[in-house]
């Protein structure tokens, strides 16, 4: 509602913009994703001089009341064709079950530092500007092989964060070592098991530069056998900043495996 009733008002009274840059996270009930029509004729077609327009708008969309068909990417792509948007990236995601649909449309080549709500339903390219990145699929697990082209389409990213509840079912990681060079925050809080191994044991992902680490202590504790196995030794032991919400007694080996705790 904020979008409709606030924004959308709030950005037609410019009518002397000339250069305009939108970073937006929509939720909407009962209504439709913010496509490149929408922008144009609720947004645009009021501000006369703009001649410069960079976006990222990820819609998340609830229909529980109307019945109303989510759009698929193509169909997305083909409302910004013919109007003046220049090059333009979408991902769409539907989950039947829920009703419930997201879409991400964002300028290209992208502009911004951060990147919300990246699914499975990525399209891939080059995003090296951004610097945080959120992962979050409620449908399909993230595969190791999909970690691997992020890491190569987010060549600088530092800070990530990843919910996923689901297992990986491709466990046959490939002989390519994947790495996050600049990766200093990670954020698997709210990820299943396989991704506390996926990213901690070092023959996965190398994370050179990774000093913080937000994890549930139960799946930690079993992935790392309680502290005491090599596998996840060498990412652990650079760790400057432990974020465990659930309290928990430190076993006795607990500073041995991560000597650079502050």
């Amino acid at each position: 509602m904020a979008y409709d009733n606030l924004i959308i008002p709030l950005l037609r009274r410019m009518i002397n913009l000339e250069e305009l840059k939108l970073f937006l996270s929509v939720i909407r009930f009962d209504s439709t994703y913010i496509d490149g029509i929408q922008l144009h004729d609720e947004v645009l077609i009021y501000i006369p001089r703009l001649n410069k327009l960079t976006f990222s708008i990820d819609t998340i969309l609830f229909n529980n009341n109307i019945k109303i068909d989510h759009r698929s990417n193509e169909e997305i792509q083909r409302s910004f064709i013919g109007r003046v948007y220049g090059e333009i990236g979408s991902d769409v995601q539907t989950i039947v079950m829920k009703n419930k649909g997201m879409c991400h449309v964002y300028s290209l080549p992208y502009q911004f530092e951060d990147f919300c709500r990246l699914n499975n339903s990525f399209q891939g390219g080059m995003f090296d500007k951004v610097q945080c990145l959120v992962m979050i699929d409620e449908i399909y697990p993230f595969e190791h092989h999909f970690f691997q082209l992020i890491s190569q389409d987010f060549p600088f990213l530092k800070e990530l964060y990843i919910v996923n509840c689901h297992p990986q079912k491709d466990k046959q990681h490939s002989s390519t070592l994947i790495r996050f060079p600049y990766l200093w925050l990670l954020d698997i809080d709210m990820a299943h098991m396989d991704y506390v191994e996926e990213f901690l044991f070092d023959k996965n992902i190398h994370l050179p530069r990774l000093l913080n680490l937000s994890i549930k202590y139960e799946p930690f504790a079993i992935v790392t056998n309680n502290f005491t196995n090599d596998a996840a030794r060498v990412t652990c032991g650079k760790l400057k900043y432990l974020e465990i919400s659930e309290p928990f007694v430190r076993p006795e080996n607990f500073h041995q495996y991560f000597p650079l705790l502050l």
